[in-house]
């Protein structure tokens, strides 16, 4: 009876379960128990289902409980009540077996092992999820109250069906549900219960987005740290630690206020709790072996995190708000031109509360919002590979954006997307986005189309914590829940600290012409410091001594240090910090140094990279190209031009340099001549040529890589790369030249005068193919009349070249030295070469942008000899074996 209502009812997968009710073990079915049960005698039968063995028995065990569910065992109960709503025989199984363990794993086996329907387990099962993805919608991140949001019907258990009368209800919770803080010991609880828990881990003063992540893995190791039965309490130390970050943040802002009232400073009120974010953040990622950290942030903020975080000396910051000029130790030394205060970068090694130590270096920055970014992420890449950290665990990112300008400024994504890329990313990065409200004087519903500023993020599968920044202890949690994941799975970020901005755009701005009724709240509305003195001495866990002694501490040392920035006078470390050890500034003269290699050398670094292993299938015309360079080393007649920048490429990795080429379509080159980069034709497989110019060659010494189809974020990207260390020739090359202009904040605001404004210098290299070749308006011109516009050479002044040093015999030159970048228009291969090299035999590095041929890449007069390439002077009139800057007409 009971299998004719199992087939009739829920169909064959009864079948399959129904003789299983006859074994021991009856959940656990295999071939042999499909075939028919045998007899068993009367006296074997048991009263248990998980004993039950005669299909009679079971027969009667069903009208027992049709006529009166409580007479029968509450495990066969539970199989009855299964069937009848539709249960698969193997959710019952499942159902059971998990029931034994004390688990439950799907909705299916809830409804199994309880008197709750399937429907109302599904509908539970949606109600957890709803808020595990939209509960951030309900979170309090708004410090003043003024983010009125519409109900999310999707919250509300009324749109499932739950009703008043469900609120007191018990319901069955497992896995399935939640990552055990609901069932942890008491798989049955209350509706209400249920809700209280749900809106107190996803609707309090943090908002997770992290559900849209495809990796489950990732998803639940988050859960595992949000859905705690319990958050970890704060110890009274870490309050107190936590307290004296926080005075620190607010109480220096007060003192800049009441000594410079007049200055810009773009302070940070409003959104003070960064600062102990930050130091907990950089606590907690150190703990974690890393290292290094490289900073990139705006101006809103950047002198309180220069004094708090890395720790720049107050008294420099003090003096430098004095305006007056700062000379550096010796009067002649150089100074540049410098720049305003809130651009201004610096470097620190600083220990941790746990006594590690950690390098924190804050890269200078222009006005323009994120142009920064892929600065950061190229010189973390380079520290990365300087120090062998192949699992990008010893060096990190950081990364601080405004709301405004993380939705609004398309270098965010460029930024964002190179997180994957295998040769761009640099482990992950930590975004901190310092979220006021307002964008200059621009409401958010006026400046993006997303709920959120941090939407974006959502586009490559990245965590997102929103946080109210009115709560330090929650912007602690997040801060180092951020780090964590970073070093655990190395991918990116994102923290979105909701604030306020306490004044306007400036300090001097008045921004109730726009934004009246936020400020009005502003003006009324306590700060975290405050809120935060109260709870602790609320709850008890300080005195008022305790935090007078904070205050009294904190008071005390600002004034030393401004006593102290009277008479400070910076030292070659604060000028000098980026002019690497042995590199001369523009107000020291260098030598000029001989370029040209030994002729065996060059056969033999020749022979090396036009060798192709035996088992490698090239494409044939690939095969004869290279048969066709090896010929050229061989006769050492009519070296080309890709030859002639494998040959400079060659030589240097030879001599321990790293050389590092990107940008589009670089590997083949954007008119296939290069053909750095080799395809097996049979099985896919890639090698690189120039990666084994010698035994022993480290991995990744020479770096060719196709980019993202991006010039803006990848030129910023090798630019930071260039800038960590001297010897490496870094290039970056335009599909073509006329593209180089969508990149043009990188040129503009960084290589043309990063070193006169911040003392940094690059030896990057930008190769721009350039020629009225016949390809149209926009593959033509790589405009060389702005790139020589931006030259700061004065023109009315003829420089003196090859001066020559009568008491040492060397050969000395300052035009290029003084000159902020060098624009050069090779047009044969030999000339080609010796310009490469001559980026790191020097003294000094500079920027070089070569206006690369097109038509003389494969031209058959534009060749040059291999002596031309060597360390004998053959030119006569010429000193030496270098770059020539004019070669006369023959």
């Amino acid at each position: 009876m009971a299998l004719a209502y199992a087939v009739q009812h829920v169909g064959s997968s009864a079948l399959r379960v129904a003789p299983a009710l006859l074994r021991l073990r009856p959940f656990h079915t295999s071939t042999a128990q499909r075939d028919a049960p045998e007899p068993v005698p009367l006296a074997k039968l048991k009263d248990s289902f998980n004993d039950g063995t005669s299909i009679a028995y079971i027969e009667e065990l069903e009208q027992r409980y049709r006529a009166d569910p409580s007479s029968v065992d509450k495990t066969w109960c539970m199989f009855f009540k299964a069937l009848e709503h539709g249960v698969p025989g193997e959710a019952i199984a499942e159902a059971y077996d998990a029931f034994e363990k004390g688990q439950v794993v799907s909705p299916l086996a809830a409804a199994a092992v309880s008197n709750q329907t399937i429907q109302e387990s599904m509908k539970l099962v949606m109600l957890v999820r709803a808020y595990q993805v939209n509960g951030h919608f309900a979170a309090t991140l708004d410090p003043l109250g003024l983010d009125a949001r519409p109900k999310n019907l999707e919250l509300d258990p009324a749109s499932y069906g739950f009703t008043e009368a469900d609120l007191d209800r018990e319901f069955f919770l497992g896995t399935w549900s939640m990552s055990g803080f609901l069932s942890e010991n008491r798989p049955i609880r209350t509706l209400r219960e249920i809700l209280n828990r749900l809106r107190e881990t996803y609707c309090g003063n943090i908002g997770f987005e992290y559900m849209h992540i495809p990796d489950r893995d990732r998803c639940n190791w988050l859960r595992e740290r949000i859905e705690t039965p319990e958050l970890e309490p704060f110890t009274v130390q870490k309050k107190l630690h936590t307290l004296d970050r926080l005075a620190w943040s607010d109480m220096f802002e007060t003192f800049l206020a009441n000594k410079y009232t007049a200055a810009k400073r773009f302070g940070l009120e409003g959104c003070e709790t960064l600062i102990p974010g930050m130091k907990a953040m950089i606590d907690r990622i150190t703990d974690l072996e890393c290292k290094n950290i490289v900073i990139g942030m705006p101006h809103r903020g950047r002198l309180n995190v220069l004094a708090n975080v890395v720790r720049k000396p107050m008294a420099q910051i003090f003096s430098e708000f004095s305006g007056k000029k700062l000379k550096g130790p010796d009067e002649r030394e150089y100074t540049g031109s410098g720049d305003v205060k809130y651009h201004l970068g610096t470097s620190y090694n600083r220990p941790t509360i746990n006594g590690k130590m950690v390098h924190l270096s804050l890269m200078a920055n222009p006005s323009h919002l994120e142009a920064v970014n892929t600065l950061v992420l190229g010189k973390t890449r380079a520290k990365q590979f300087y120090s062998d950290d192949t699992e990008r665990k010893h060096s990190a990112s950081v990364l601080l954006h405004g709301d405004g300008a993380f939705s609004g400024q398309g270098i965010v994504f460029e930024t964002l997307d190179l997180c994957g890329l295998m040769d761009y990313t640099c482990g992950g990065t930590i975004h901190l986005v310092v979220n006021n409200q307002v964008a200059f004087t621009t409401d958010p519903k006026e400046s993006r189309s997303s709920p959120y500023c941090t939407d974006v993020a959502k586009a490559l599968n990245l965590p997102i914590f929103h946080v109210n920044a009115d709560d330090v202890e929650g912007v602690v949690r997040v801060c180092e829940l951020a780090a964590e994941w970073r070093q655990t799975w190395k991918t990116d970020v994102v923290v979105d600290l909701v604030c306020y901005r306490k004044h306007g755009h400036n300090e001097i701005d008045e921004p109730m012409f726009t934004q009246p009724l936020m400020y009005k709240a502003i003006r009324q509305h306590k700060n975290a410091h405050q809120r935060y003195v109260e709870r602790l001495l609320e709850e008890g866990s300080l005195s008022k001594a305790q935090v007078r002694g904070v205050h009294d501490r904190v008071q005390e040392i600002l004034n030393s240090e401004y006593e102290a920035s009277r008479s400070y006078r910076p030292t070659t470390k604060d000028w000098l910090a980026s002019h690497w050890q042995g590199f001369m500034s523009p107000a020291q003269m260098s030598r000029i140094r001989n370029t040209g290699v030994n002729a065996d050398i060059l056969k033999s670094v020749g022979k090396a990279f036009t060798a192709l292993p035996e088992d490698f299938t090239p494409h044939r015309q690939i095969k004869k190209v290279y048969e066709q360079r090896r010929a050229m080393i061989e006769s050492g007649e009519e070296v080309d031009w890709a030859t002639a920048e494998a040959l400079a490429f060659a030589t240097l990795l030879s001599e321990g340099n790293h050389v590092r080429l990107s940008g589009q379509d670089v590997e083949r080159g954007t008119f296939s001549h290069r053909h750095a980069v080799l395809h097996d034709q049979n099985t896919g497989a890639k090698y690189v040529p120039l990666g084994h110019v010698f035994p022993g060659q480290k991995p990744f010494q020479f770096t060719v890589t196709n980019s993202s189809l991006s010039e803006y974020g990848v030129l910023g990207f090798e630019l930071g790369y260039s800038m960590e260390n001297p010897n490496s020739l870094v290039l970056w090359e335009a599909q073509f030249g006329d593209f180089a202009n969508t990149a043009q904040v990188i040129f503009d605001q960084f290589l043309t005068s990063g070193e006169a404004k911040w003392l940094r210098q690059s030896g990057l290299v930008c190769l721009l193919p350039h020629g009225y070749d016949g390809q149209g308006p926009e593959h033509s011109s790589a405009r060389m009349e702005r790139f020589l516009q931006m030259c700061d050479e004065n023109p009315y002044t003829l420089p003196q070249i090859d001066h020559k040093d009568w008491f040492t015999g060397s050969h000395l030159g300052t035009q290029i030295q003084a000159a902020n970048w060098q624009v050069v228009n090779c047009t044969t291969p030999a000339n080609y070469f010796h310009v490469l090299r001559r980026q790191i035999h020097r003294q000094f590095r500079k920027p070089l942008i070569v206006f690369s041929p097109k038509n003389l890449l494969r031209h058959p007069k534009c060749k040059s000899p291999l002596t031309e390439f060597d360390d004998v002077p053959d030119d006569q009139g010429i000193v030496g074996v270098r770059f020539k800057r004019l070669i006369m007409d023959d």
